[in-house]
């Protein structure tokens, strides 16, 4: 039998709809007490937005706008009911962007996720993600102590090291990108150490079914979670593995992208997210991602909203080994070299692999870039230059060539 979290997993339709009509008035309300709503929330009674409905009367907030108002005004934009200097952390994200981050219970709700994933008390998780300036790894070490669980903070690279503290200090679970995991165990395997991995905790990445069936013969359970910088866990997937569980500290609307308007139940569109954080009050935050939602509840008994999980980008905008890659980079790089006509980034997969390709119109040789695409895409890939009208005629600056099937 299921043991959940706690009892807001569980609760009615009718419960938790009366519990938001508490809560959302609340948040739009602190919301509109700050800087950065003073325009978007200025007509707007929070006694009447009791519930998601009532949301979509209310402009949509991309993460463009976040970083223009970082850069014109405090270091957080004025979107936070705290000044920087009040939080346990302060990010930096590719943009740059800056997100706060807290210590508090649970602060990233990540502790949901990683309580369905089984892991607890007794369980020793090294956490993959990394720790230097972007919130990854502190957003899962924060779920882990939540859970009770010890952390080995390992962070990205030093396979070997990683594999033979893996196997020294007895680490029961996996928490990273998808495909490191099967780095390391492939490193143990050659190292002929063995490792008692049974449980991982995903994100920042697709899990390709094949990958997570490779885990699966190993006797590891893979589940993931949809997560962000600025939200913390959106989502997540339970044993059932049927879809993905909203958290109950978000409100989850799909609606069409480019626009504020919510589609059908099952269509697919872009996800649109309000956080219930009382730090944080990010009201109709646009990820770029897409989704929809599936109708009924989990029959692991959990029973909020369930979304089909991450379906691909609304704008250009992708990840490649667990960071995004964002057009205005690619602009960037451009305009470092003035020899460059115009610069392609090609997602694709080599065995379970993600794999970054640059293509360059019009440079010299592919040596003399590949510095500049580390620097401004933060990822190390393969450079390929092209002839002067190489590049097709199509307006794609980031293709993703990578199967979700």
């Amino acid at each position: 039998m299921t043991r959940h979290f706690d009892a807001l997993e569980t609760r009615s339709r009718d419960a938790r709809a009366a519990d938001l009509a508490q809560a959302l008035p609340a948040q739009i309300s602190r919301a509109k007490g700050l800087p950065g709503y003073a325009t978007a929330l200025a007509d707007v009674d929070p006694a009447m937005m009791t519930d998601a409905a009532a949301l979509a009367a209310l402009p949509v907030l991309r993460k463009s706008e976040l970083g223009a108002a970082q850069a014109g005004a405090a270091p957080l934009g004025g979107f936070t009911t705290k000044p920087a200097h009040g939080f346990a952390h302060v990010f930096q994200s590719p943009g740059p962007i800056y997100e706060p981050g807290g210590t508090d219970h649970d602060w990233w709700r990540m502790g949901r996720f990683l309580h369905a994933c089984g892991i607890g008390s007794g369980d020793i998780v090294q956490n993959c993600f990394g720790y230097h300036l972007t919130p990854a790894g502190m957003i899962f070490e924060n779920g882990a102590r939540t859970v009770g669980a010890a952390v080995l903070p390992a962070g990205t690279g030093q396979t070997e090291l990683q594999a033979r503290a893996a196997h020294d200090i007895g680490v029961t679970a996996y928490a990273g990108t998808p495909d490191y995991l099967k780095v390391i165990l492939d490193k143990a395997d050659e190292m002929g150490l063995a490792l008692r991995i049974t449980k991982a905790a995903v994100g920042g990445g697709a899990l390709f079914p094949s990958l997570r069936q490779e885990y699966a013969d190993r006797g590891i359970a893979c589940l993931q979670c949809y997560a962000t910088a600025d939200l913390g866990n959106i989502a997540y997937e339970s044993e059932a593995m049927e879809g993905m569980i909203v958290d109950e500290g978000v409100i989850v609307e799909i609606v069409r992208p480019g626009t504020g308007d919510p589609v059908a139940p099952g269509e697919v569109g872009e996800v649109v997210v309000t956080t219930l954080n009382p730090d944080y009050p990010l009201i109709r935050f646009a990820t770029g991602d897409l989704s929809a939602i599936m109708e009924g509840e989990s029959p692991c008994g959990r029973t909020n909203t369930r979304i089909k999980g991450w379906m691909g980008r609304a704008d250009q905008t992708t990840k490649i080994k667990g960071m995004f890659v964002r057009p205005e980079q690619v602009a960037q790089l451009v305009a470092k070299h003035p020899e460059v006509a115009r610069a392609r980034v090609i997602a694709s997969r080599e065995g379970e692999m993600d794999v970054m390709t640059v293509q360059i119109e019009g440079g010299t040789e592919p040596a003399a870039y590949e510095a500049s695409v580390a620097e401004v895409l933060k990822l190390k890939g393969r450079v390929e230059v092209v002839a002067p009208g190489g590049l097709p005629n199509d307006g794609k600056v980031i293709d993703d060539q990578r199967s979700y099937g």
